[in-house]
């Protein structure tokens, strides 16, 4: 074992779940000591990458020079009613820092009220700005829309160039469902990924999510999805 618990030789681990965690860490009292911890787990384990506030993309950079793992960040977070220019200077700055992957927030009460022109350029906006360099991962925070709104919303960030389509923030009024991950995966087709996030806490919930049509899990708990022994799921999510 090395410093941080972790098993140097990597028995026990879940490497191919491993390489679609975004290993998370957004509460606001995070010290930087946690965040080094969670880049320490991310090159240990293997994941995809850590998703940070913007305030921690360089430290986050840093802790994690060598790895290959990335730095993941989000814009307009949680409630995505910051304006389109001021998402699109936040994605800039971040990738100033360090982030190779942003995490948007849309304009949700525009896309209730039916604004699809708003929510496309607001989308557009931080695409534009990523410019190429940095994946865009569009938050659509399923539990405040109807069905007949994901499906909007997914259309309007593949219309506007993102690469992912994403369920939640974890902040809203609920997480990433199977329901949620499959109406998602149909609506964008194989051309997008589609990140589940929002309550992903064990690895039964994680397989049944990437069964669903996820191709990225956002998560806190990725040490104890990856580590979960083989065969304790039970015989009925098989």
């Amino acid at each position: 074992m090395d410093s941080q618990g972790v098993n140097s030789s990597g028995a026990g681990i879940d490497r191919e779940m491993a390489r679609m965690i975004d290993h998370t860490l957004l509460k606001p009292d995070a010290s930087p000591e946690q965040i080094r911890q969670l880049c320490e787990e991310a090159r240990a384990y293997g994941f995809a990458s850590v998703c940070v506030n913007p305030c921690n993309c360089a430290l986050a950079q840093e802790a994690l020079r060598g790895s290959d793992a990335r730095v993941c960040t989000v814009i307009g977070f949680p409630l995505g009613a910051s304006t389109s220019l001021v998402k699109a200077v936040e994605a800039r700055d971040a990738m100033a820092n360090g982030a190779e992957e942003v995490d948007m927030v849309i304009n949700i009460g525009a896309l209730k009220a039916g604004c699809d022109d708003l929510v496309l350029r607001d989308i557009r906006a931080v695409v534009e700005a990523a410019g190429g360099q940095a994946l865009v991962k569009v938050i659509i925070e399923t539990g405040l829309l109807s069905d007949e709104e994901k499906v909007r919303a997914c259309v309007l960030a593949k219309r506007a160039g993102a690469d992912f389509v994403k369920t939640s923030t974890g902040f809203g009024p609920g997480g990433a469902t199977v329901e949620d991950v499959a109406l998602m995966r149909r609506t964008v087709g194989d051309s997008m990924g589609v990140k589940a996030s929002g309550g992903v806490r064990d690895a039964r919930t994680a397989r049944a999510m990437v069964r669903a049509g996820a191709t990225r899990i956002g998560a806190s708990a990725g040490v104890a999805i990856v580590t979960a022994r083989v065969g304790a799921e039970p015989a009925s999510d098989s």
